[in-house]
């Protein structure tokens, strides 16, 4: 009896972990953005677009890499498609550690604030960055985690494809 309710707590904990890890073909999460810097981001904004959310931290090295190919390649590509909404959201900072962040990087794509986790929560636990591009029927076409070029051209193509 004792193996029987192990197994099924162990059981329940994989599917618990699994659950927190989005996979291809799941639904963009419901989640509202708030900042006093770029605006307020509700899920009514993001309907019928392709998503592209990327999770970063100001101190993580392959996500200042990440961004800066966002900075050089993408957004200039993209920003002004009306088919196309970039949220690129700092794990654990506000708006003012992001004001300051971008006083350095000069980013020119908004940076939204995520201080309590809550909006990374619904798509991964643990490790950044993390790049996820839903398709306009929100659904999730590609996700990556880390930096590498090859991963990034990969992310390129499957935008201009989802578009």
């Amino acid at each position: 009896m004792k193996k029987l309710i192990m197994l099924f707590a162990v059981l329940a904990m994989c599917l618990f972990v699994q659950a927190q890890e989005l996979k291809l073909g799941d639904t963009l999460p419901k989640f509202e953005l708030k900042s006093s810097v770029n605006g307020d981001v509700k899920p009514a904004d993001l309907k019928g677009k392709v998503v592209l959310v990327n999770l970063f931290a100001t101190w993580c090295g392959p996500c200042q890499k990440e961004l800066a190919e966002v900075q050089s390649t993408l957004w200039p590509k993209y920003k002004d498609n009306k088919n196309f909404v970039m949220l690129v959201i700092g794990r654990e900072h506000t708006d003012e550690d992001l004001k300051k962040y971008n006083e350095r990087k000069k980013f020119t794509f908004p940076l939204y604030p995520d201080p309590k986790r809550e909006v990374f929560s619904l798509f991964a636990e643990k490790s950044i960055p993390r790049s996820y591009l839903f398709g306009k029927d929100g659904k999730l076409l590609y996700s990556s985690i880390g930096y590498t070029a090859e991963e990034f051209q990969k992310l390129m193509e499957s935008i201009e494809k989802a578009l």
